[in-house]
């Protein structure tokens, strides 16, 4: 049942995710939620009509997951999924025993990332804080701290290091004509890497490929066109994998 631990309303769901068990996922209510009472997301740039969006399941993020959910488990490789609201993909991943790091920018992302973990009985899955374009006050936070325990919850260190693969949905908001996503992918990537994006068809695309491709990444392009099932709406989108 929806429930108010801090100001804001949540939901607990079983969703389902081909090639692995369900899900249990705590989210916001709705698009209607808000709480940024010490204003820490609006020193990071998120305004109060972006500040749910972290919270909600995306269709993108669904689909980001299940292909997550069917790729074998690498010994050794290092896979970080960038924006990850509420880091479905991660989840999915940790549960197979992938060497997962989740990353958002959301002062709250890191807390209901912790609270998912223990719905589902996880050990603990790594979370940074990951934010391109605009320099976010400090690199070092708090740790996540339960939901209930505290009604703004900050990230911890920041993205560090280098990744084998590098996944993200609907993560191709803006035209971002100087290439700050991509400079940061690259930034993080292992010398031979694989990115994959899901992208709704928000055509955002062309700036984001050109910079990939000057920062050496091949792109394979897929088009993905579900029809709508039970339950589940039609989803129409590409999915974006690039190597080097």
């Amino acid at each position: 049942m929806p429930h108010s631990p801090v100001g804001y309303f949540t939901k607990q769901e079983n969703i389902a995710v081909a090639g692995v068990a369900d899900m249990v996922i705590r989210s916001l209510l709705d698009k209607q939620q808000f709480y940024d009472p010490l204003e820490a997301a609006l020193r990071l740039g998120i305004s109060s009509a972006t500040w749910p969006l972290f919270g909600l399941l995306w269709p993108s993020g669904a689909r980001l997951a299940e292909r997550l959910a069917r790729r074998p488990v690498r010994a050794g490789e290092r896979i970080l999924e960038l924006g990850c609201g509420l880091a479905l993909s991660s989840l999915v991943g940790h549960r197979r025993g992938a060497d997962m790091t989740a990353s958002d920018c959301h002062p709250l992302a890191g807390a209901f990332l912790a609270e998912n973990v223990r719905l589902n009985g996880l050990l603990p899955l790594k979370y940074r804080h990951g934010q391109w374009g605009r320099v976010p006050l400090a690199t070092e936070f708090a740790m996540p701290a339960p939901l209930s325990a505290l009604p703004q919850a900050a990230p911890e260190l920041a993205v560090s290091g280098r990744f084998e693969l590098i996944i993200g949905s609907d993560i191709l908001y803006e035209r971002d004509e100087a290439g700050a996503l991509a400079h940061f992918i690259d930034g993080h990537a292992a010398p031979q890497a694989e990115i994959w994006v899901v992208d709704p068809n928000r055509g955002n695309r062309a700036h984001f490929h050109r910079h990939m491709k000057l920062l050496g990444f091949a792109l394979q392009e897929q088009t993905i066109d579900r029809a709508a099932l039970p339950g589940v709406a039609p989803y129409k989108g590409r999915m974006l994998s690039y190597r080097r």
